[in-house]
């Protein structure tokens, strides 16, 4: 088994690479951290190329590792420098990105989340995670949204990036695919004509979109929906979070 104990290793400076979106793209490879995302890329048959483990982490996950042929001993040094947490497990896999989902947006089903110039990576992982537990089919990443493969988006998500469909798309021809089938589109506005969410009856089928932290949806995207709701704020804050607000929507609309 290869052992690395210098975070001055080539392959350790190539790797740390992979934190930048460029150079996944160039590697066609991202890094995941954490057991229990690994976990989750091995459970889901994700295309693992390499798992770098401290020993501690490979004694204590032996039984699911044994199996896996590339393996890396790497130092609580090596393990600092590729960690993106102040105090790292000692775990990660260099993962290959997948291949690009060619899914007709005029032939889905379920409910969509779609995300509109969404910033944050906790938001977007809280959001992914959410919709996973829900049930929805899958989450659109629209142009301006952070990369699905963000280190600290993949962190947020905790392994629900496995469970759902992800898809980094025009969202001007998903919300055209969604109308075609006759599927019901809601944004969220604050306005005279936005409706109570609590008014609007689950769906098998439906569209949400989430708008950025700042600004919101975008007005092209506002002008396409079938509604756009609003959720009653009873107290003194001035707007919900984007996560949370997700959250209560996703959880209203999913029959």
């Amino acid at each position: 088994m290869e052992k690395i104990t210098s975070s001055k290793n080539e392959q350790i400076k190539q790797i740390i690479k992979l934190k930048r979106k460029h150079d996944r793209i160039k590697f066609n490879s991202y890094l995941l951290e954490s057991w229990h995302l690994v976990y989750e890329a091995l459970k889901s048959n994700a295309r693992i190329k390499k798992i770098l483990t401290t020993p501690k982490q490979f004694q204590l996950h032996s039984d699911q590792l044994d199996h896996f042929q590339d393996i890396v001993l790497i130092s609580d040094e090596v393990s600092k420098k590729l960690g993106s947490t102040l105090t790292p497990q000692g775990i990660f896999a260099i993962v290959q990105l997948p291949k690009t989902q060619h899914i007709n947006p005029n032939a889905t089903s379920g409910g969509w989340l779609l995300l509109d110039q969404i910033q944050d990576p906790g938001n977007i992982g809280t959001m992914v995670r959410t919709a996973d537990a829900i049930g929805l089919s899958g989450v659109v990443f629209g142009s301006g949204t952070a990369s699905r493969f963000n280190p600290k988006v993949l962190r947020a998500m905790q392994g629900s990036q496995f469970h759902l469909h992800l898809i980094e798309a025009d969202l001007e021809q998903w919300i055209d695919g969604f109308k075609n089938q006759q599927v019901p589109v809601y944004g969220t506005e604050l306005n005279p004509n936005a409706v109570d969410f609590r008014d609007v009856h689950p769906k098998s089928n439906y569209a949400l979109i989430m708008g950025n932290e700042g600004n919101g949806i975008q007005k092209q995207y506002l002008s396409q929906t079938n509604l756009n709701l609003y959720i009653p704020i009873k107290g003194q804050a001035e707007s919900f979070n984007v996560a949370i607000a997700a959250g209560i929507l996703m959880f209203q609309l999913q029959k």
